[in-house]
């Protein structure tokens, strides 16, 4: 079986535990997931499985190539494909559907892969927590960077040095998040915490450990 789906965040709220207590969690749309190609060790040189998410919008306009290659599966084309690793002996076939249940549980650990919310061009005290300089007394360094390295040695700005940039809009993934709820009948998983990227996009959920 695979070790994760493709998901849509759809937003925060919270839960009760049997103690009352109120448990923050996020609720993502995992699956339902078609098998859209097997990758074999003897063919492409590793296992996996590429998995389309199956959405009830329009079908989406894609290449040539793709038509040809969801064609071969016998699907139409999905909007977002993702790569899993296989885990076990079962391996699914091209046009299996794959459901959040049958590979997610109350209680277990999961991945959650995003990309997050893109902030443009930032400033050093937002971008990497500067505390900046004075802000009275005539101050001209209130939000600026101060010195990035010596005039006569190095003579040059050293690799890595922290500065001004675009911030966000990059791929990161939180590790070992608590499944708290599966609702099987809406394909809905409800993790604990917070996962990357903003209400509507895409996310990959994996089994932690796997």
């Amino acid at each position: 079986m695979v070790n994760g789906l493709i998901g849509k965040k759809l937003g925060m709220t919270q839960v009760f535990n049997e103690e009352g207590n109120s448990v923050p969690v996020t609720v993502i749309q995992v699956g339902p997931c078609v098998v859209v190609q097997r990758k074999t060790r003897e063919k492409d040189g590793y296992d996996s499985v590429q998995l389309g998410l199956v959405e009830p919008r329009k079908t989406p306009r894609v290449s040539k190539p793709l038509q040809g290659h969801f064609k071969k599966a016998g699907l139409p084309p999905t909007r977002m494909l993702a790569e899993f690793k296989l885990v076990g002996e079962e391996a699914p076939k091209a046009g299996d559907q794959i459901l959040v249940n049958t590979v997610f549980s109350p209680n277990d650990y999961v991945h959650v892969q995003g990309k997050v919310i893109g902030k443009g061009f930032q400033g050093v005290i937002k971008r990497h927590g500067f505390r900046g300089g004075a802000a009275t007394h005539g101050s001209m360094f209130h939000r600026a960077p101060g010195s990035i390295g010596a005039s006569a040695y190095p003579s040059r700005v050293l690799p890595g040095m922290r500065a001004a940039g675009r911030m966000g809009n990059n791929r990161v993934k939180i590790r070992k998040l608590l499944v708290v709820q599966v609702d099987e009948e809406n394909n809905l998983l409800l993790v604990k915490g917070s996962v990357p990227g903003s209400r509507g996009s895409y996310v990959r959920v994996m089994r932690a450990g796997s």
